[in-house]
């Protein structure tokens, strides 16, 4: 009994083994349903396709405020935040005032002006001016009366009508004529006013710049202490920070530094070092540190005040490194977006975090320096990738 028992249970287990002939088309179908949609949510993750990128409709864009950075190549090793101000270059930079009291007889530039170099900017009124260019009329005068003088005793001293004393004495009166003539140039060339006429005289602009300062006014009394006008250009600027005697004591001409400036948040640029101060401040201990900007739109202006994360030691080693904004985390793991040629299209891009770098992070891959990322709107742009990649797992 026991051994028919145990045929029939091997026989039972060797027909649930089986496979049912219908079984690929239980729900009407052979399987390929799923099948495509394997394939289909594979696809949806591949190169090139709307996973990569993230729309965003031209309304929303505007609401987004979106600001773009480039990533930069930055040295590996320790770096100092130094403070400081934006100053005028002084190696392209002119105070243009008064060499002698005059009084302003007309306006010719305004604050904000470019000008050229030779440019004329103020026309001033001067009695010393118009009694010294006077006397320089007069001893031209005397200079030309005694050529004159001269030219005739030598045709007379041809013929033997004028002695050679008198000739020897005419020679001399000229010689005297145009010494006082050079004389009195001189003195209109010391006054500054060689251009002009009788007592009014022009300053110019001795470089090409943006007008800083002015102080010349119609009609206002001016004297040697003021400048009329500052001028200077402002294409490249100095930016004096203020570093630690420990960090300047690291710092190397030639050094890139990255510069921000508080008054545009969204705003960095580049620098250089190029002057390390040889005194210490004894109140702060500190040392005077000259970084040179380059300012092509203008947007800089001196006074503003600025940071600068700048290398200490050697730079030998880089890293790339992108704005902490920038980069966005989310279920496949850390992100950049890069914008498109495509107004409201940006390229989705998996990156390598690395250490944080003070309001910067280091990127292991996936991005090179000089790529330009998203900083302001960054999280915004990631929200919308997830919910369309939200969407797109409902649809399917």
């Amino acid at each position: 009994m026991t051994r028919t028992w145990m045929l029939a249970l091997a026989t039972l287990a060797l027909a649930c083994q089986t496979p049912r002939p219908d079984a690929g088309t239980e729900h009407g179908g052979d399987g390929s349903e799923h099948a495509e949609e394997h394939d289909s949510k594979e696809g949806s993750a591949a190169p090139g396709t709307s996973a990569d990128v993230v729309r965003i409709e031209r309304g929303m864009l505007r609401d987004l405020r979106v600001t773009t950075e480039l990533a930069e190549s930055r040295p590996a090793g320790d770096t100092a935040v130094v403070l400081g101000e934006v100053q005028v270059n002084e190696d392209a930079y002119a105070e243009i005032g008064a060499p002698i009291a005059a009084r302003v007889s007309r306006v010719l530039a305004a604050p904000g002006d470019q000008v050229q170099a030779g440019q004329v900017l103020v026309e001033l009124t001067s009695p010393e001016v118009g009694k010294a260019r006077a006397e320089l009329r007069s001893a031209d005068a005397r200079r030309a009366l005694a050529r004159q003088t001269l030219e005739r005793r030598q045709a007379l001293a041809a013929d033997k009508i004028v002695s050679e004393r008198e000739l020897e004495a005419t020679r001399a009166e000229l010689a005297q004529a145009e010494s006082e003539s050079l004389g009195a140039r001189e003195i209109l060339e010391a006054l500054g006013a060689t251009r002009g006429d009788g007592p009014r005289f022009t300053l110019s602009s001795p470089i090409a710049g943006t007008i800083i300062a002015r102080s010349a006014l119609l009609g206002r009394r001016v004297d040697t202490e003021q400048p009329l006008f500052v001028v200077g250009d402002l294409r490249r600027l100095w930016l004096i920070v203020h570093a630690f005697e420990r960090d300047a004591l690291r710092m190397r001409p030639g050094t890139n530094a990255r510069v921000s400036f508080p008054a545009l948040p969204s705003e960095t640029t580049s620098g250089a070092v190029t002057r390390i101060g040889s005194r210490v401040d004894p109140a702060s201990r500190t040392v005077d540190v000259r970084i040179e900007i380059d300012n092509p739109t203008l947007e800089l202006r001196p006074g503003m005040s600025a940071s600068a994360r700048v290398a200490l030691g050697g730079a030998e080693q880089t890293v790339v490194a992108v704005p902490v904004e920038a980069l966005q985390r989310s279920e496949q793991g850390w992100s950049v977006f890069l914008p498109t040629a495509e107004e409201g299209v940006f390229t989705i891009r998996a990156v390598g975090r690395g250490r944080d770098l003070d309001g910067e992070v280091e990127v292991l891959s996936g991005l090179s320096a000089g790529e330009r990322v998203v900083k302001d709107g960054a999280f915004l742009l990631a929200a919308e990738a997830e919910k369309s990649r939200g969407g797109d797992e409902h649809h399917h």
